[in-house]
């Protein structure tokens, strides 16, 4: 089962995340999101447990629950859509011209 564990402190570990799941069952991996380009946590993570009844144990102890003075978010995951849209260019591709008058050279 994968969980989605959000408003995660900016300097949790994976080791302390996974220590805070393990006491519900088995733990098979924690992934903590990062930016890209400045890689720092962007404040949620994920978190796989092999067992649906652990994780949902899991996800009733643990939403509400304070961690690093932040009030942890923690739900099933949702299925990743393809459809994620273009970020601020609004889904549009290509092109950059963006109207007005056209140079020429």
């Amino acid at each position: 089962m994968k969980i989605y564990v959000g408003n995660l402190s900016y300097d949790i570990t994976e080791e302390e995340l996974r220590q805070e799941f393990i006491a519900f069952g088995e733990v098979e991996s924690i992934n903590i999101i990062t930016d890209k380009y400045s890689g720092r946590p962007k404040g949620f993570g994920f978190v796989e447990m092999p067992s649906v009844s652990e994780g949902q144990a899991a996800i009733t102890a643990l939403n509400g629950k304070i961690l690093k003075e932040r009030t942890l978010n923690v739900n099933a995951a949702r299925p990743r859509s393809d459809d994620r849209g273009g970020g601020s260019y609004g889904g549009r591709r290509g092109g950059g011209f963006s109207g007005g008058k056209q140079r020429r050279y």
